[in-house]
């Protein structure tokens, strides 16, 4: 399968970067995944605004402007012949000899490649998934998305190892997000999630998701809930671009509301599968 490396779309199996490479000494490098459909990329745009806006964060020049992006995406389509796969894009600072401080003159890494990515299991769906509750330790810009994502995989494989899907992390007494998702709870009617903040990565599902509430007339509040109100809602679920809705019906053992997905959750999901046809 073609992949794309700094201008050109060799193999996957071909495709080299130096081991000087930023990315692999510092996880000095942001990435985007993005959802594609049928052929057709999901909110391409807001995707690629969020590269830019990490770019910016972190001071890295991305190499393409936002229009070549498209095109290499498109691209990849065209030669890969996947319909309903995930977009991964990655820039880094680029190869230099390892040194804490920005290298001068130094050309940034972009890597993108396409990867199947079959829907959502619909059982999983319809009976729900677990989560468990962790002590959110990573760093203070996960509104970020960087590559430096220890944290998150040593939260994700704390869930694995519990016979569950998820981690949600807690920082401060309050719910912040999951290890690779946002996290909403429903508590008399009205749909909560933490605002988006330096605390959490703003999801590009997370913003339809609260788009699709304010349509339907749900009352949204952003505003991060504390640990005690977690056990307290009625409904909890996840929402990611990979696995777009996650019922959560089971935390730290324990049943979440009746422990069955709720009826906020599986109208969201709904109108979110609607929206992307």
């Amino acid at each position: 399968m073609q992949v794309y490396l700094n201008g050109e779309y060799p193999e996957l199996t071909e495709a080299c970067v130096s081991v000087e490479d930023r990315g692999f000494l510092f996880a000095d490098g942001i990435y985007e995944v993005v959802r594609c459909y049928a052929g057709r990329f999901f909110e391409l745009d807001r995707h690629l605004a969020r590269l830019e806006r990490s770019a910016r964060e972190i001071r890295l020049g991305l190499p393409l402007s936002r229009d070549e992006l498209r095109l290499v995406a498109q691209e990849l389509l065209r030669r890969t012949g996947l319909l309903d796969c995930s977009l991964y894009l990655q820039a880094t600072r680029g190869v230099a000899p390892r040194n804490h401080a920005f290298p001068v003159g130094v050309t940034p890494t972009l890597f993108a490649m396409l990867q199947p990515a079959p829907s959502p299991d619909p059982a999983l769906a319809e009976r729900g998934g677990a989560a468990v509750t962790v002590p959110d330790e990573r760093w203070g810009r996960c509104d970020i998305k960087a590559v430096g994502l220890l944290p998150n995989i040593l939260a994700k494989q704390k869930a694995v190892e519990a016979g569950a899907q998820e981690a949600i992390f807690i920082r401060d007494g309050l719910v912040t997000e999951g290890s690779a998702s946002n996290v909403f709870a429903v508590l008399d009617g009205v749909l909560w999630t933490h605002p988006q903040d330096r605390r959490i990565l703003g999801g590009i599902t997370r913003e339809v998701t609260l788009e699709l509430a304010r349509e339907q007339g749900v009352p949204v509040r952003e505003e991060a809930i504390t640990q005690n109100m977690l056990w307290q809602a009625q409904e909890l679920f996840c929402t990611g671009t990979v696995a777009e809705f996650l019922p959560v019906v089971r935390l730290d053992g324990q049943p979440v509301g009746d422990g069955r997905p709720g009826p906020v959750c599986r109208r969201l999901a709904a109108a979110f599968a609607a929206r992307h046809g």
